[in-house]
């Protein structure tokens, strides 16, 4: 009996060794197997990055969409500050500034000391409608350092006009944002005094109105004016010099223009708006005499454009322009004449305006012709239409 208990004992043992080394060896396979499925195989990390792919393209178009959105209301801002600030200067002086001031003459003929440009009149001293702006744009020390009774190209100047100031950059413009150098008709840098002109950039420029009164304009005895948008009724009309009898809108050449005088109404009326350097170059300072503006890229409609328009644009009919329908040529914000004298965004669907009022509104790209020519307008008695805007 005790021999056969002896016996059974070591192969009990072996069994319960067995047991363990098979439960140890199902442990350790187990535990490889646990550490095998840790890891992703190539197929799920495919499908992750996959997915992750899916929503970058899902959200990117919101973040993009929330950018332009701060860009918009930041140039809404800008707009709302320049409207302000003209009406603090209409309030201390009982009128706008002038689109830009210019040595006046009727016939062509100024003191040797002035600059001019004998093919538009255009003289000195050149500011524009932006500078006269500066006191009343939190700028009074740029506007203390500027000397207004000498020409913006003066020697004394020079520094100064060539700053960039921050109110007068849309942040939306994929143009330059940087001072740039006048040009003359070839598109090369025009010299005045032995030197050439650096000037800061803007971003936002005047309305001259419908009609336009630059470059051949301001120099003729007459010429035709639109009476009557709707049935392309025009009309010709002395100007010798004085562009306030063709311009309808607040600032032109000399422009003085009142509250009194936006007959159509100070909330009818555009006074400021877009223009991005991605079209054409545009500057606070003013008008140089024989510069030019030239456009950044071509169109079948737009070429290079008078001094004037550095710092201003019209909305059309201009001239008795018709075309090739017979009807008179307007041209709305972001429309495809590409004209250097237009209003130009790059944000989506259209751009900004202000008002006389001083509000500021987001104009489509796709507005009624006739209801921008109604907006250009300050005194021409038409009715806004504002179901079509």
């Amino acid at each position: 009996m005790r021999k056969t208990m002896a016996g059974q004992i070591p192969r009990q043992a072996k069994q319960v060794g067995s047991e363990e080394a098979s439960g140890v060896e199902a442990a350790g396979m187990a535990a490889g197997a646990a550490r095998r499925r840790s890891g992703f195989t190539l197929v799920e990390l495919l499908v992750v990055i996959a997915i992750i792919g899916v929503l970058v393209g899902l959200l990117l178009p919101a973040v993009q969409a929330a950018r332009e959105a701060a860009r918009r209301m930041s140039c809404s801002n800008n707009l709302k500050q320049i409207g302000l600030a003209a009406q603090n200067y209409h309030a201390t002086f009982n009128r706008l500034p002038s689109g830009y001031v210019s040595h006046p003459t009727n016939n062509g003929a100024v003191p040797a000391h002035v600059l001019i440009d004998p093919d538009t009149w255009d003289a000195g001293p050149g500011w524009g409608w932006a500078a006269g702006l500066l006191p009343f744009a939190e700028a009074n020390v740029v506007a203390d350092n500027l000397r207004f009774d000498r020409p913006i190209w003066a020697p004394e100047n020079r520094s100064t006009v060539g700053m960039n100031l921050p109110l007068w950059l849309c942040p939306t413009s994929s143009g330059d944002s940087e001072p740039f150098l006048v040009t003359g008709p070839s598109g090369q840098p025009l010299s005045v005094g032995g030197a050439p002109v650096r000037l800061g950039r803007s971003h936002y420029v005047a309305s001259h109105g419908q009609e336009s009164c630059w470059g051949e304009c301001g120099a003729v005895t007459s010429g035709p004016v639109f009476t009557d948008i709707y049935t392309s009724e025009t009309a010709v009309v002395r100007i010798q010099g004085d562009a306030s009898r063709v311009a309808d809108g607040p600032f032109y050449r000399n422009s003085r223009t009142r509250y009194s005088d936006v007959t159509d109404g100070l909330s009818n009326t555009i006074f400021f708006g877009e223009h991005s350097s991605a079209l054409s170059d545009k500057t606070w300072v003013g008008v140089v005499p024989g510069a030019m503006t030239h456009p950044r890229f071509s169109s079948p409609e737009n070429g290079p454009d008078a001094a004037a328009t550095l710092t201003l644009v019209h909305g059309g009919p201009s001239g008795g322009e018709l075309d090739i329908t017979g009807h008179p040529i307007i041209h709305p914000v972001n429309f495809p004449t590409y004209h250097v004298g237009q209003m130009f965004s790059q944000h989506p669907g259209g751009g900004m305006v202000a008002l006389g009022d001083g509000s500021v509104r987001f104009i489509s790209e796709f507005v009624d012709l006739y209801v921008w020519a109604e907006l250009s307008s300050m005194n021409e008695g038409e009715v806004i239409r504002w179901d079509k805007l």
